[in-house]
């Protein structure tokens, strides 16, 4: 069921989009050559305490998963899609890796969710314009979140902004969702879409953007831990990802300071 906020929820989570926005960024800060990513999980969970926060990862066991998922932060590096796990089998990052960094945190009971990807040191230019192409993508998906649209136009325009620009694959069956009072509501917000299909967006409709953007091949594989998911064929990804709100004004960005 897709869920409209009330203007007091969405108060709530703009102040949540607020805090996650500063831990990512605090965390991007601290995603450097050297660190593990139990450090990083072990940060983002630092950083909820001080900002007040839970975080909604930790312990969360989406449809068809065997187990809870057992961190507060996904860190997924080069080949890794989405999902990485950090702290049971630790990575440490070296320069030129190519890190994505997704959160979600519930903060007084509203649910906001966003993602960001960073490069290690000097990455190189094909990592420098997977993680340029995957941002643009975010603003076109963003941008078409207009009310009278619907969930397929977003994944039409990220699908064309991703063509227009480059070669890339469109990580396959991943996409946005509705998020706010839970982590995943309706409506799945595709990141390939075709004009006029999917559910209308309405006024306090509250998604999650999120395109997924592969170097090679869309076609992706699982790990025996249940969560990670790599390209098939080994190339790395990028992901972006923001909570929106639909309002008639035109689509309002929530987790950015």
């Amino acid at each position: 069921m897709i869920t409209i906020k009330t203007p007091e929820d969405i108060a709530k989570l703009r102040k949540a989009g607020k805090i996650l926005a500063q831990i990512l960024k605090e965390l991007s800060e601290t995603t450097v050559e050297g660190i593990s990513t139990k450090e990083i999980d072990d940060k983002a969970n630092e950083l909820c305490k001080k900002y007040k926060s839970v975080p909604v990862f930790l312990n969360y066991q989406p449809y068809g998963a065997d187990r809870p998922y057992p961190a507060s932060i996904c860190v997924s590096i080069n080949d890794e899609i989405v999902h990485g796990i950090p702290n049971e089998r630790p990575r440490i990052l070296k320069t030129g890796d190519v890190v994505t960094l997704d959160m979600g945190i519930s903060y007084q009971n509203m649910i906001v969710d966003s993602a960001t990807t960073v490069g290690v040191g000097k990455v190189d230019a094909g990592a420098q314009k997977l993680m340029d192409v995957t941002r643009g993508a975010l603003a076109a998906g963003i941008k078409a979140s207009q009310v009278g649209a619907r969930t397929g136009d977003i994944g039409l325009a990220i699908e064309s902004f991703v063509k227009k620009n480059s070669k890339f694959g469109i990580a396959e069956n991943l996409g946005g969702h509705g998020v706010g009072y839970e982590v995943h509501e309706d409506p799945f917000v595709p990141n390939i879409g075709k004009k006029g299909q999917g559910p209308a967006l309405k006024p306090g409709m509250v998604i999650a953007v999120e395109p997924i953007i592969n170097e090679g091949t869309p076609r992706a594989t699982m790990d025996s831990d249940g969560y990670t998911y790599r390209t098939a064929d080994g190339k790395r990804s990028a992901q972006f990802e923001h909570t929106i709100v639909i309002t008639e004004k035109g689509p309002e960005i929530l987790t950015v300071l």
